[in-house]
């Protein structure tokens, strides 16, 4: 199965790291971030690696150029930074069939083998790798709603009254059909394409979307301290929270910055 990875981000939040360096490149325990996004997708079986770029993208192709331990890589220009809906677009005509996709920012160490398994078993439209958070954080995020076949039935973008305290991770995988959704999104208030309104339209137009648990912990690398705590878990200095399934540190976000 192919892999997309957006990495076109700038990383204003990560500065002072991010000052001479695309954000995928922000080293986490002594290697880029990145690396071990490639490294989590190559160990569920991704065969490609089709990989959007944008702020300094040369550092990136130059460092990797046309493959990664063997795995061939394509690379897909996103010229303006306009949301996660926006840079998915980049690699329609390189997607051949389902799909996964990973945002370049994240450390995982969970059970994303688990979405792969759902969505070539059930071929679903789309399955997410979704974690639980308190009540009260819920609305900082794309909250899920889910029927009791764990189908998501709604994607609701920061909610004052959440319908869940289930929220959308940074893995996911796709069927084609995700493409012409993110062609009929309009701009957000934040002037994005929002990758949640294109859940939303698959959702509406009657599509199958899974929601998967996750298990094990995440770090969502959007600040320089989220870097040093990935950094403290992977080596056995800190221990994620409670270490129990849905730990997580760092905001879920869904676009790129």
């Amino acid at each position: 199965m192919q892999a997309v990875v957006l990495a076109a981000g700038k990383g204003t939040r990560l500065q002072p790291l991010t000052d001479d360096k695309p954000k995928a490149l922000v080293e986490v325990d002594g290697r880029p971030i990145i690396e071990d996004v490639f490294d989590n997708l190559i160990a569920i079986g991704a065969t490609e690696l089709l990989v959007v770029v944008g702020h300094l993208k040369e550092q990136l192709i130059n460092r990797y150029n046309d493959e990664y331990r063997g795995v061939p890589i394509t690379y897909a220009h996103q010229r303006e930074q306009l949301g996660l809906a926006h840079a998915i677009l980049q690699v329609e005509s390189l997607v051949e069939d389902e799909f996964m996709l990973m945002l370049g920012d994240n450390v995982f160490r969970s059970n994303l083998g688990d979405v792969v398994t759902r969505q070539q078993e059930d071929r679903a439209d789309a399955a997410f790798l979704v974690e639980q958070v308190p009540y009260e954080e819920a609305s900082r995020y794309g909250v899920l709603d889910t029927n009791e076949y764990g189908e998501i039935v709604e994607v609701v973008e920061k909610p004052d009254d959440p319908p869940s305290n289930l929220v959308m991770t940074g893995f996911y995988t796709f069927t084609p059909a995700i493409f012409h959704a993110c062609r009929l999104v309009q701009p957000s208030d934040r002037g994005e394409y929002e990758l949640s309104d294109a859940i939303d339209l698959l959702i509406q137009s009657g599509r199958t979307i899974d929601a998967i648990r996750m298990e094990g912990w995440r770090v969502d690398v959007g600040y320089p301290e989220d870097r040093d705590q990935a950094t403290a878990f992977l080596q056995g200095e800190a221990v994620p929270p409670a270490e129990v399934p849905g730990s997580s540190v760092g905001a879920p976000e869904l676009e790129t910055d």
